[in-house]
């Protein structure tokens, strides 16, 4: 769930729109944070994971893979988004950094597009999925640099946890089919490896918490997440979310000013965590979204298969 620049909204909505989609997918934002140690990189076995026509999700096989999945990154992040890159970043042309040899990588592949000069079918969305186990040799999750999900992870010590990160979807693949194929590569993944709750962070756009006193009040006040399944953003850049009291928030007005990302959880049946985070760097206001499994709603279950049947491959 890294940042929300496009924003990943509506992709669980069986009815999702166009306009919806368009928004589409980032949950994590690409800043400069670096893992314990490097770890080696090991690709997973079978790697296919759905298709949709000419469309097909994958994991990476290949250092080759990832680097296409970096230069998608940097064109959607850097060159069309507001990202501020580093001169090595702009040397390399890839958004880059030292937990992409810890993480997956989904691909959304379009195999009726014209190849690349190296012969490869263009990657036109990618994901990268950070496992629990993996995270807790190498220092934990990216997540945590936002949010203090230690704690939370304690209070629920039996249930695996997958971070979900570094989404981006090219402009002309802004569409239902792209992002119902993303969320069922997700989906397959989470049932392959039996996960139990999703994590990640979602984005306002802008640094002024007392411009979006409204939309943060009202996630504070009716989407808090329950005491079991609380965190906090770390005190040092914490921002307090309870601006307004509950009974002030024109609650009509509150969700037109909730980013599709946002809102399209809140559907699902995800939670908001305490604090927001403000990102100057990428000029947002983050919120930590947490995502049980066992709270998703049944109706979205049974829309992809309890068991990832939908767009098998």
């Amino acid at each position: 769930m890294y940042g929300d620049k496009p924003g990943l909204i509506e992709m669980f909505r069986p009815e999702i729109a166009k306009s919806a989609a368009s928004a589409a997918v980032t949950w994590l934002k690409p800043q400069r944070f670096e893992p314990a140690f490097k770890p080696k990189r090991i690709f997973p076995a079978a790697p296919l994971l759905g298709r949709i026509g000419p469309l097909e999700v994958r994991l990476a096989q290949s250092k080759g893979d990832v680097k296409r999945a970096q230069r998608l990154r940097y064109k959607v992040f850097y060159k069309d988004g507001n990202a501020i890159a580093d001169a090595a970043t702009m040397l390399a042309q890839r958004d880059k950094d030292s937990f992409d040899k810890l993480c997956d990588h989904l691909l959304v592949i379009d195999h009726a597009a014209k190849p690349s000069l190296s012969g490869k079918q263009p990657v036109v969305g990618t994901y990268r999925l950070l496992r629990q186990d993996i995270a807790d040799h190498h220092g934990g999750f990216y997540t945590g640099h936002e949010f203090d999900i230690a704690g939370l992870m304690q209070r629920q010590r039996g249930l695996r946890f997958l971070e979900l990160g570094r989404s981006c979807v090219l402009p002309p693949y802004r569409t239902k089919r792209t992002v119902e194929l993303l969320w069922h590569g997700i989906w397959t993944y989470v049932r392959r490896y039996q996960f139990d709750v999703m994590i990640g962070c979602a984005s306002f756009e802008g640094t002024d918490p007392k411009r979006l006193a409204l939309p943060l009040s009202f996630l504070h006040h009716f989407a808090r997440a329950p005491e079991d399944w609380r965190t906090s953003a770390l005190s040092s850049r914490g921002v307090d979310m309870n601006m307004m009291t509950k009974d002030t928030i024109d609650t009509k007005a509150a969700l037109k000013a909730l980013p599709p990302l946002i809102k399209g959880y809140l559907r699902v049946g995800a939670f908001i965590g305490d604090g927001a985070v403000v990102d100057h760097q990428f000029g947002t206001t983050d919120v930590l979204v947490v995502m049980p499994v066992s709270a998703i709603n049944e109706r979205y279950l049974g829309h992809f298969g309890a068991d990832a049947s939908r767009h098998a491959a």
